[in-house]
């Protein structure tokens, strides 16, 4: 009979139902602990990026709900409203903190950032902040020079490590129950306002059939269509923006300032102007460069919505090529 210690049996990986039900979980609740932690951070996790994929599917629909001038003017409301929502706030206030503003019009964007389908505002401003501490290296992990075109566009936001939060990046946001609740249930906001444009849809197409929607096609133009067309405009910044366009300021990146860009994020295409000096809530330093996300802070400022919008001090403009 040997005399060797009887070991403890080794603990079993989680199996593919553990798995199933974890990612599941996590479609509603952020929180939700994962029965593959241990497994590659950098894979797709193609699971998880099921509904992502079902949205862009989901565009395919206008062949069935066809179109009209009311579907496509929510659409392009939405995608407005919504681009200022993460340009202004999820960017320019909860990632860099260029302005201050009262803790109810901070949740009231939030809110409308969170419509976005770009997760909560506490995981936005947590990446974006890593991404400017690491530009450009192996650790930013939306870099195109480093990652390639693909995975900086839309490749890094599906996988594992993308979808966690760091919370030691925001000490400043944590502390506000309310946007943790935001980046726990991040599908909650997106959900109600596609409710909600069916119904409008389905209301109109009684109460007023001159404009020619219904709940299908309201849907389908005003949430899914605008929401793909506002992710994939927003995340040029990361593959376009630093491969494409002029370097005013010398960096340490590749981050480039592109006029088109800037138009069709409202401003953010300024972007080596923004890696230079993060610090302003003002990206297009020049006159002429079109910053819409900064004239409508400007605007909240005159109603005393927003306050101490941080300026471009004088000392950036004296370190400019041109």
């Amino acid at each position: 009979m040997s005399d060797s210690p009887t070991l403890p049996p080794t603990p079993a990986g989680p199996t593919a139902t553990n798995r199933l039900f974890a990612t599941l979980a996590r479609w509603f609740d952020t929180s939700a602990v994962p029965a593959d932690e241990g497994t590659d951070g950098d894979g797709v996790d193609w699971l998880r990026a099921i509904p992502f994929l079902g949205m862009h599917l989901a565009c395919l629909a206008v062949f069935v709900v066809g179109v009209s001038w009311t579907a496509v003017g929510v659409a392009v409301a939405l995608y407005a409203v919504r681009m200022f929502a993460i340009t202004g706030f999820y960017h320019r206030y909860f990632s860099h903190r260029t302005f201050r503003t009262s803790r109810a019009v901070q949740f009231l964007f939030a809110l409308i950032g969170a419509s976005c389908v770009q997760r909560g505002p506490l995981w936005w401003a947590a990446h974006h902040r890593n991404h400017h501490r690491h530009a450009d290296t192996e650790r930013d992990v939306h870099s195109p020079t480093v990652h390639g075109f693909w995975r900086s566009h839309v490749g890094w936001f599906l996988t594992r490590h993308g979808f966690r939060t760091d919370w030691s990046r925001i000490p400043d946001l944590v502390r506000y129950p309310e946007l943790r609740w935001l980046d726990r249930f991040d599908i909650v906001v997106p959900v109600l306002l596609a409710v909600a444009l069916y119904a409008i849809g389905a209301w109109l197409e009684t109460a007023a059939p001159g404009l020619g929607t219904d709940g299908p096609q309201l849907l389908v133009w005003g949430f899914f269509v605008s929401t793909i067309v506002l992710f994939h405009a927003t995340v040029t910044i990361n593959s376009l923006a630093h491969r494409f366009g002029k370097r005013r300021f010398e960096t340490r990146d590749d981050s480039r300032n592109n006029l088109w860009l800037a138009l069709l994020t409202f401003g953010e295409g300024w972007h080596n102007n923004h890696h230079f000096f993060p610090g302003s809530a003002r990206q297009g330093f020049r006159w002429w460069e079109i910053d819409l996300t900064y004239y409508g802070l400007r605007t909240l400022a005159l109603f005393g919505l927003v306050r101490d919008l941080k300026p471009v001090p004088v000392w950036v403009f004296a370190k400019a090529r041109s």
